[in-house]
């Protein structure tokens, strides 16, 4: 047989019981918060409709929707059209004879797009959260993937932002039970709409946000070029350049934001929202754009201190992504969590508890036929009683059966040999410490309680 080159596409993974359990751990703490706060669990398919999601993450997040090939395409009948098709393709065009649906981006697109299908079923204001992966074309590196996990949060009808409130403290409150030492980062749309007018128009808020979101990555000279490429003027780009330089306390920041844009009604209103919403653990930033066009107001971003990682949650008002699905006015506000970053910090920082790895507590040794069978019987009582427990799948040496214990990290072991089963006895162990003592069967359920 030929040798097979075994693989996996670029920007995935595998993930063995030990990372799976530490995920697990970062889920279900994000999920009890959740469920503390009024949020319903929703899911959505792997797959949407390829207009489902075009034109809703910029020009930059287009670009990086999976699109999935339609079926059929080795139909003589489709020549024609399929080959119409790619040379749209080629033209930089979509083509509904070669792809009609698309690997999900995100995860607030197909929730807006379940809102609008479901509003009228819905309680509102509707709370949900959704857990699960997503696809992203983008250059795989560490902390970025093109296959990963999102856990989000949204609110819907209503626009109170006791909402904003609410999503800030959840961040706050997950990121302490998980032990990281996190900046939650604030802004608001509103004031990146307030700079636009004051440079020129509303019609230059996206150029001006996509320019401003790739400041940590490009620099600000690099900024600056692209704002001059996108046509704004060198007075234009003087007043963006005075607006990403303020600094310093929340306090001396929103002085300064007021001097430079108070006087615009956008700039006030955006202003005005911070000054609500600001409490301990949240800093602003006006250099935070998040380049998505959906947005309308408030803005998180949350950044990991003492680690060098990209940004491990985001999210902010949308009052009318619903509206691109044909049902106006219902308004909504998101976060989400990064769990893959979230992961490789924790990681790095050694912040997953010890009991974590643990999966199976108890392993009985098999000591043949009727042992075994004895074991078996004690063992499934600990299994009613929830403890995870095994029975080594043959007869063999003890060193053999030890060294799958250790493996393992199975951390305690029970022995019913000939001599103990005749006297109605077993043997524990625990491997940490060596410890050995011996039990009448009866006993068994009250040595584990």
């Amino acid at each position: 047989m030929a040798k097979v080159n075994v693989s996996l596409p670029q920007g995935t993974r595998d993930f063995g019981a030990e990372v799976v359990r530490k995920r697990n751990y970062i889920f279900n703490t994000i999920k009890t918060v959740f469920e503390l706060y009024g949020f319903e669990p929703l899911e959505t398919p792997a797959m949407e409709n390829l207009d489902t999601l075009t034109g809703k993450y910029g020009e930059e997040g287009d670009k990086l929707i999976f699109k999935i090939l339609n079926n059929g395409l080795d139909n003589p009948a489709k020549e024609q059209s399929i080959k119409e098709g790619f040379e749209k393709i080629l033209a930089g065009k979509n083509s509904t004879a070669i792809t009609e649906r698309a690997l999900k981006y995100d995860l607030t697109i197909p929730f807006a797009r379940y809102v609008a299908m479901n509003h009228h079923s819905l309680v509102m204001p509707f709370k949900r959260y959704q857990i699960q992966p997503v696809w992203r074309a983008d250059r795989p590196q560490r902390g970025r993937y093109r296959e990963f996990y999102q856990c989000d949060a949204d609110v819907v009808g209503s626009k109170s932002l006791l909402n904003e409130v609410e999503l800030a403290t959840i961040y706050a409150t997950v990121f302490e039970k998980l032990g990281i030492d996190v900046e939650i980062k604030i802004n608001s749309r509103k004031i990146l709409a307030a700079l636009a007018e004051v440079c020129g128009g509303a019609d230059k808020v996206t150029a001006i946000t996509v320019a401003i979101d790739k400041l940590d990555k490009i620099g600000i000279d690099k900024v600056k070029e692209e704002l001059q490429q996108r046509g704004l003027t060198t007075s234009q780009i003087n007043i963006i350049e005075q607006y990403l330089n303020i600094s310093g306390t929340n306090d001396e920041k929103l002085s300064a934001i007021k001097t430079l844009l108070g006087k615009n009604e956008n700039g006030k209103k955006g202003i005005e929202e911070i000054e609500y919403i600001i409490q301990s653990k949240i800093v602003i930033d006006f250099t935070l754009a998040r380049g998505l066009n959906y947005y309308t107001g408030i803005i998180f971003e949350v950044k990991a201190n003492n680690v060098q990682m990209g940004s491990i949650g985001g999210g902010g008002r949308y009052d009318d992504l619903t509206g691109l699905f044909g049902v106006p006015n219902i308004p909504g506000v998101g976060i989400s969590f990064g769990v893959d970053r979230i992961y490789d910090v924790m990681e790095e920082l050694k912040l997953f508890p010890a009991d974590v790895h643990t999966g199976t507590k108890v392993l009985f040794f098999n000591m043949g036929e009727a042992e075994s069978k004895k074991a078996f019987e004690l063992m499934q009582q600990l299994r009613a009683n929830g403890i995870a427990a095994e029975l080594y799948h043959e007869q063999a040496k003890f060193d053999k059966q030890f060294k799958y214990a250790e493996k393992k990290g199975i951390p305690t072991i029970i022995i019913i040999g000939n001599k103990e089963l005749e006297a109605g006895t077993l043997l524990i162990k625990q491997l940490a410490t060596g410890e050995q003592q011996s039990f009448i069967w009866e006993e068994l359920m009250s040595f584990f309680r």
